[in-house]
């Protein structure tokens, strides 16, 4: 029988990489050399044409970029324009009144040379420059006219066409009739191309029916009146100036070209295609670059379709000499064969000695290192090999791939955390998984206790807190305090922040691996990964602290707006409460109109910062008329000075009385008209203080009966000129001063009771240049007029106009002062989601006008909110607090006068919102029985 051997084992041998490859890499470095050289010669033909093809394409794209760049700016304006009130304006002077808006459209652009409308009943309306294009257009224009205005209206079957010039400041200059003025914009294409759809229309180039230049028109139908049609024009005349700009060298020709062989523009200021371009244009050329030979030159030519435009077919035409094209690439050439020469000699030599370093084991690794080329730094490195250098190799990268692991993990963590508390915690355990430890922990320092608590422990045993730190010692001075608590063998890492204040401290336990003897470097290098992550935590604290900050900042200006009025104290308060009790149910809805509505957590502190603070303004509105209670109201109640002068005329009545008995008159009749006088002055007197409660409204007839009793006339010896303020002196500067003894009516509206605004105009109205907001509130003649007949015949209420506006203006100012903060752009909204809580569905509200189709969901849940803790409130002056039924019965009436959103208030009803909000800030006398289905019929 055979027997076999057991094979013996053997260790394989371990050999040295040199001798494997380093004769292959010297002949591949040759090989490679030669052939690079040999390849970059005979490309050179093949590059020169690829070149200018790629120039061409380019410069195609270019020219394509400027005619966005031409159409993109009047297409905006344009979009805005067709909502304007413009398109709705059905007379001459009505138009007028948006001269200044159009005027700014024409004044944002060079190239736009008129903005017009034309109308379904044949008017034209069009507002032009007198200069476009650089040049005079209307030679005869009078002297300094900055624009035209062309303006053709019919009255029934009567044209009526002018023309009208004015100035830069949009002042007439001159009006000129035009009887024989012709032109029916339903005839033209733009208008005919706009009215058939609701797109934007864009011309080909085309004269100008007036000017002549050469240009384009975009039209648009107008969003709400589909009869009537904007457009506006825009000179290409320039076009030729800018190709110029995208010649790629002195000799190259460019031009524009329409599919008939018609020149739109040439660099070269031609007005007709030369030689060149026509040759470029012969019959069977397309995209495909080609060579000829054209006025002794070389020539590489192409015509690109510009995208722009695809129904008119136009193309940029390109031409480059030859010569010109390419003729830094032959002298680079030269030079990078004189280079690559040079490397490859020396490479060759190089990868000799080089190339004995690199052996077949590290193809093996290839694969695997390549994939940290592709950011895969999760895949294992590691790989067997019998050869030294290769096997340490792949050790090492391994190392190298799980260290940029960590790295990245850490990295994510100082990035994204959120919580103070998690962050410290992923902190410390990627720490530890860098150093490839188990066990560490992190403390932070209290400056007001001067002690560091620990924040994260991970298996140590550790004081909760080490007492008596110094903040202002040096890292060895807290080191060496460390270790007196701390034993084992710690590394300690001391975290400061970027004005080097103390923050904490990092302590890793090193027991595992080569790391428990500490070497500098391993102590540099923790050192300088808590120094990574003492920035976080102090940007952390930093974010957690300011929004703490802004969060008590709005409540102290909420707080300070409810302090300042005893009778809207809370309302800042409850608003907040209520809006988030809405938008909680809202966010909850799986069907119906809130189905899809959702809130993200910035979205939701937005939303919580405009709820605090949507009455904000309210802090510049005077307290007197926020607070005012009756009709006389200022800084005090001003009825007991009408009392004093009935007072007077009571007196005088006795006075009366006692005269005529000294003058031997009948007593009897003297007292009886003394009693009746007397009598009469009580009852007006009784009706003028009811009329000043302002309780109910007042009719005709009372306020007339006002005006007679104010007509009443009494004796002022005294002189009302002593004693005043500097305010009170100025307002009378204009009145003459009256001889005594003079005769005064009983209730006057005197011209020092008003005041003007002056230079304090607020920027409220739509034409206002200040109206950066877009507002739209009616400005009072007067800012107050504290005349006694003008506020004691206030039919509604106890607010005059003036005093009404100065309530409603409190949301400007909110808006403005929010405006002016710094907000980051996760809190952007906060001003316009503070500012919209009192317009209405039907466009009416304030201080925008907005529809319901301008709100969104929570604007329209802070309206709903504001005014239900309004209805509710009990601390008002001029009113009760609503019950719940009456409160919502109002409400239901609001929504069906398109005060309030209806969606809103019937999830309001619904979720019993109002209820669980009553349960919490109402009386208990003003929570009745409710029922809900009364507010669900449509």
């Amino acid at each position: 029988m055979r027997q076999t051997k057991p094979p013996h084992n053997k260790q394989s041998a371990r050999v040295s990489l040199a001798f494997l490859i380093a004769s292959a890499i010297t002949l591949g470095m040759l090989i490679l050399a030669i052939t690079l050289v040999a390849q970059s010669y005979r490309g050179m033909e093949q590059a020169k044409v690829t070149a200018a093809a790629a120039t061409a394409r380019q410069l195609a794209l270019s020219v394509d970029d400027r005619i966005n760049a031409i159409t993109q700016p009047p297409a905006t304006a344009l979009a805005l324009l067709r909502h304007d009130p413009l398109t709705r304006s059905s007379t001459l002077e009505q138009r007028l009144q948006r001269l200044p808006v159009i005027a700014d459209v024409l004044t944002s652009s060079d190239i736009v040379s008129a903005v017009y409308a034309g109308y379904d009943n044949g008017d034209f309306f069009l507002f032009r420059k007198i200069r476009s294009s650089g040049s005079l257009q209307f030679p005869d224009a009078p002297t300094n006219s900055r624009y035209l205005l062309q303006s053709l209206e019919y009255q029934g079957n009567l044209r009526e066409g002018i023309w009208q010039f004015y100035n830069s400041d949009l002042e007439l200059l001159e009006r000129r009739s035009l009887p024989d003025y012709d032109y029916d914009p339903r005839q033209r294409p733009w208008y005919q191309a706009a009215r058939a759809g609701d797109s934007l229309q864009l011309s080909a180039p085309y004269v100008f029916f007036t000017t002549q230049e050469t240009g384009l028109t975009l039209s648009q139908r107008a969003a709400s009146i589909p009869g009537t049609v904007l457009g506006v024009d825009v000179t290409v005349t320039d076009l030729g100036s800018q190709l110029a700009e995208l010649k790629q060298t002195a000799g190259s020709r460019l031009a524009i070209v329409s599919a008939s062989g018609e020149l739109l523009a040439d660099a070269d200021g031609n007005t007709e295609p030369d030689a060149v371009i026509r040759q470029v244009l012969e019959p069977g050329t397309n995209r495909e670059i080609r060579r000829f030979h054209q006025q002794g030159r070389d020539w590489y030519g192409m015509a690109e379709q510009l995208g722009t435009l695809p129904d008119e077919a136009l193309s940029v035409v390109v031409a480059i000499p030859s010569d010109e094209l390419l003729a830094d690439v032959w002298a680079a050439l030269a030079r990078q064969t004189a280079i690559a020469g040079a490397i490859a000699l020396l490479l060759l030599i190089l990868g000799w000695f080089m190339g004995r370093q690199v052996g077949k084991p590290l193809e093996r690794l290839t694969d695997r290192v390549s994939s940290l080329s592709r950011f895969r730094f999760d895949t294992p490195i590691r790989s067997e090999s019998h050869i030294r250098e290769a096997s340490e190799l792949s050790i090492a990268l391994d190392d190298m791939a799980r260290t940029i692991r960590s790295f990245q993990n850490i990295a994510t963590v100082l990035n994204r955390g959120q919580d103070l508390n998690q962050l410290l915690r992923d902190i410390l355990d990627q720490i530890i998984a860098i150093v490839s430890q188990e066990r560490g922990a992190i403390y932070l320092y209290s400056s007001h206790e001067h002690k560091l608590d620990l924040a994260v422990n991970r298996g140590l045993e550790l004081p909760a807190s080490l007492p008596a730190i110094n903040q202002a010692a040096d890292d060895n001075e807290i080191i060496r305090q460390l270790r007196n608590h701390i034993s084992g063998h710690p590394v300690f890492a001391i975290l400061r922040n970027r004005r080097k204040k103390l923050i904490g401290a990092l302590i890793i336990e090193m027991e595992v691996g080569d790391h428990t003897h500490l070497s500098d470097d391993l102590i540099v290098f923790v050192d300088e990964i808590a120094g990574s992550a003492a920035v976080a935590i102090e940007t952390r604290e930093l974010i957690e602290s300011q929004q703490a900050l802004l969060d008590g900042f709005i409540r102290l200006v909420a707080s300070a707006i409810d302090a300042k009025s005893p009778y809207t104290g809370g309302h800042c308060e409850r608003v907040p409460k209520l809006a988030q009790m809405i938008t909680e149910v809202a966010e909850q809805a799986s069907e119906g109109p809130f189905a899809d509505f959702r809130m993200n957590e910035d979205e939701r502190y937005e939303f919580h910062l405009a709820a605090w603070l949507h009455d904000c303004g309210k802090i510049t509105s005077p307290e007197y008329v926020v607070d005012k209670a009756v009709k006389l109201e200022t800084i005090y109640n001003r009825i007991h000075e009408i009392r004093a002068r009935f007072e007077i005329l009571h007196r005088d009545a006795e006075i009366h009385y006692l005269q005529a008995c000294l003058n031997g008159e009948d007593p009897t009749q003297a007292a009886r008209y003394r009693d009746e006088a007397q009598a009469q002055l009580q009852a007006d007197f009784g009706f003028l203080a009811n009329a000043n409660v302002g309780s109910e409204s007042m009719s005709d007839e009372d306020v007339a009966r006002i005006r007679q009793i104010g007509a009443q006339t009494w004796q002022r010896h005294f002189s009302d000129r002593l004693g005043l303020s500097g305010d009170e002196q100025q307002a009378l500067a204009g009145s003459p001063d009256a001889a005594l003894p003079a005769t005064e009516p009983l209730l006057a509206d005197k011209p020092w009771h008003i005041r003007t605004w002056g230079d304090r105009v607020p920027p409220v109205q739509r034409d206002d240049p200040r109206n950066l907001w877009g507002f739209d509130m009616k400005l009072p003649e007067y800012a107050y007029n504290r005349g006694e007949l003008h506020n004691l015949t206030i039919q509604y209420g106890t607010l005059t106009e003036e005093e009404r506006f100065r309530i409603n203006e409190h949301i400007v100012q909110t808006i403005c002062m929010l405006d002016a903060l710094p907000l980051p752009d996760r809190l952007a909204r906060v001003p316009r989601l503070a500012g919209t809580h009192h317009e209405r569905m039907d466009g009416k509200g304030y201080p925008f006008g907005l529809s319901g189709e301008d709100m969104s969901i929570p604007e329209k849940i802070m309206a709903v909110a504001d005014i239900f803790e309004a209805l509710t409130a009990v601390d008002r002056p001029y009113k009760q607090g609503k019950t719940l039924s009456e409160a919502l019965n109002i409400m239901d009436n609001m929504t069906r006068q398109g005060h309030i959103d209806r969606d809103v208030f019937l999830l309001f009803v619904r979720s019993g919102t109002y209820r669980r909000y009553g349960d919490q800030h109402l009386k208990a006398e003003q929570i009745d029985t409710v029922d809900e289905s009364l507010f669900m019929k449509p």
